[in-house]
């Protein structure tokens, strides 16, 4: 697209826009340049200029079939941030030049008792998400990694004004994948959380459960990032290769969150926990774990998971962020390197989000 195409009319909104972005091919094949078609723009919809786009962990799982088959070809991104180009007829939150976001979900069924909570990440009929699905006319959606989105206004975040938006693009699923369990369980003064991985989640997870006043651990595979972590607002931080560290915080925690994409010895972790407590996975393992039940009943500890969050509670998150200054660590890069880039994520060679400049796109 062009320049002469960026305030475009009402008479050319029936048409549809190819625009640039990058796709996977097929699953496990590499990420090159391409063209795709986005939907006309809608009485409902906006139209967002794409300034940034986060890479997550999740990108890679679905691009290379890590979760089930996925739809080719996929462009990956759901943590996008930009600039609305234009707005439908009927939008009425949204005006063009607005800074706004794009998360995980781009519709859901809006009816059922879930969407109508405000839980639409957990929709009954199954949240549309925002590439790797389909929407309700049968259209394969397409992410971030792309120079333009259109979205419904009801699935567009707005960015206040204290977020750049580099920054904040990663908020969009790093951000509020982490408030969203902390807030539900009350994370928070008095409280003592502790975070699992410091990666991309768990470094927003450290930064958030600090901001709401909890005291605050790091688990991390080895010391190597202590001094980041406490940076970062830990309070502590312990090496999980070391067994003193489970015989040393045993009973000790009022919540953990396990960030990391890989199979845990679960029950070492439910043993940190105090009565009550929970450990709440957030990081989605491609392979199946184990648990002795033991180690919940005995303590009445609960094992649960978390998703995203619905739309209200991600606009609270960004403003939670934008007050407390809290933007994601980041790496910036052009398109041209997300191949390599996902090969650095995987060896945990990131700290702690890489960013693509959707200018290079």
């Amino acid at each position: 697209m062009t320049a002469d195409t960026t305030a475009m009319t009402a008479d050319t909104t029936a048409r549809t826009m190819n625009v640039p972005a990058y796709a996977a091919p097929a699953a496990g094949a590499p990420l090159a340049r391409t063209t795709i078609e986005r939907r006309p723009v809608g009485p409902s919809d906006v139209l967002i200029d794409v300034k940034y786009a986060g890479i997550c962990h999740s990108d890679i799982h679905q691009a290379r079939d890590g979760w089930g088959e996925g739809i080719f070809p996929m462009v990956p991104g759901h943590e996008i941030a930009g600039v609305v180009a234009e707005v439908g007829a009927d939008v009425t939150t949204f005006k063009v030049g607005d800074r706004v976001g794009v998360g995980c979900m781009v519709d859901s069924c809006r009816a059922c008792e879930n969407c109508e909570a405000g839980l639409e990440q957990y929709c009954t009929q199954g949240n549309i998400q925002t590439y790797n699905a389909l929407d309700k006319e049968g259209r394969p959606t397409y992410g971030g990694y792309s120079t333009r989105i259109v979205v419904d206004e009801a699935f567009t975040l707005r960015i206040p004004d204290g977020l750049s938006l580099d920054v904040a693009a990663p908020l969009l699923c790093a951000g509020i994948t982490t408030y969203s369990p902390l807030a539900h369980w009350n994370a928070g003064p008095g409280k003592k959380v502790a975070v699992v991985g410091l990666g991309g989640l768990g470094h927003m997870a450290v930064k958030i459960a600090h901001a709401m006043g909890a005291e605050v651990t790091v688990l991390s595979q080895s010391l190597r990032k202590k001094d980041d972590g406490l940076r970062l607002g830990a309070d502590h931080y312990y090496a999980t290769s070391d067994d003193a560290t489970f015989e040393q915080l045993a009973g000790s925690l009022d919540l953990i969150v396990s960030t990391v994409s890989a199979p845990l010895p679960l029950d070492k972790y439910l043993g940190l926990l105090k009565t009550d407590g929970a450990f709440v996975n957030v990081g989605a393992p491609e392979e199946p774990v184990s648990l002795n039940l033991f180690s919940l009943i005995l303590g009445r500890r609960s094992l649960a998971g978390s998703g995203i969050g619905g739309i209200q509670e991600t606009q609270e998150m960004l403003d939670f962020c934008a007050e407390h200054g809290l933007g994601a660590e980041i790496e910036l890069i052009s398109a041209e390197q997300i191949n390599e880039a996902y090969e650095r994520v995987l060896a945990s060679d990131v700290r702690y989000r890489f960013v693509i400049d959707a200018a290079t796109i």
